[in-house]
């Protein structure tokens, strides 16, 4: 915002990413510069392929770009860190393991153990409605079930930066509904810096404060919009001017850039 001292929590430096393929060099991303401050919420939006799932990986520490760098709290990402949470499309739950457990695991795994781990392993579980549901297998849940321990798991190990790639994309209209509001709700409370991937530009808008379009391979910024709507937004806020005037602005550009994808 104009005039007020921005906090950065990650800073992207011309980050560059280049796969070789037996086909030769692929570069996914190029030139990618973007300061997300201290507990701000960002979506980012474009075409299949454009690089929004590799450069999330770059920010996880889960894949090293080809020339540039990341940085959380001013220090170089260089490999994972339990400061930066990940949630995905695909559940990743240990199947083996009751939703109890695996929302422990993170926490097992930082060498908390016993009560204090059962105790923050409750709160998150409460927070996401599934206490009725500690000693079931990940096979005894629903989708939206399953997401919502895996952003539990996520939240437990109590990272500063959650990263989410597509993690509703899989779910039915109303379960992804409502784990928009879950997530909003949750974010406000706790306060973290969200890095949301999103297929869907209404999801974006409704949680966002700013959404990142990104352009055609390789992947750009093309444009960031401030979503100026004010919080607690709910599925009414849809209906308001502002939403559709943004929908409309966002949806076009991307479907520029995903019909340069066709060419």
């Amino acid at each position: 915002m104009a005039g007020e001292e921005r906090n950065i929590k990650l800073k992207i430096e011309n980050v560059k990413k280049i796969y070789n393929s037996r086909n030769g060099e692929m570069v996914a991303l190029n030139g990618v510069n973007l300061d997300i401050a201290e507990n701000e919420f960002i979506c980012v939006v474009g075409p299949s392929g454009c690089g929004k799932s590799t450069l999330l990986n770059i920010i996880a520490g889960l894949l090293e770009p080809s020339s540039g760098a990341v940085y959380c709290d001013g220090k170089k990402v260089e490999g994972t860190g339990t400061e930066r949470g990940v949630v995905f499309q695909q559940y990743a739950l240990f199947p083996w393991m009751t939703v109890k457990k695996n929302v422990m695991f993170g926490l097992n795994l930082q060498g908390i153990k016993g009560k204090e781990a059962e105790d923050r392993a409750m709160k998150y579980i409460k927070m996401v409605q599934l206490e009725d549901f500690l000693n079931h297998y990940p096979k005894e849940l629903s989708g939206g079930m399953k997401q919502r321990v895996a952003i539990a798991r996520a939240y437990a190990v109590n990272p500063s930066v959650l990263l989410m790639d597509e993690p509703f994309g899989a779910l039915d209209a109303q379960t992804r509904t409502q784990l928009q509001s879950e997530l909003l709700e949750t974010w406000e409370k706790e306060q973290k810096t969200c890095f949301f991937i999103t297929h869907d530009v209404d999801e974006a808008i409704i949680l966002a404060q700013k959404v990142i379009i990104m352009s055609a391979r390789p992947g750009r910024i093309k444009e960031i919009v401030d979503i100026n709507i004010p919080y607690p937004r709910t599925q009414e806020t849809k209906m308001s001017p502002e939403f559709l005037e943004l929908k409309n602005h966002i949806w076009g550009q991307v479907y520029q850039e995903y019909l340069e994808v066709r060419k």
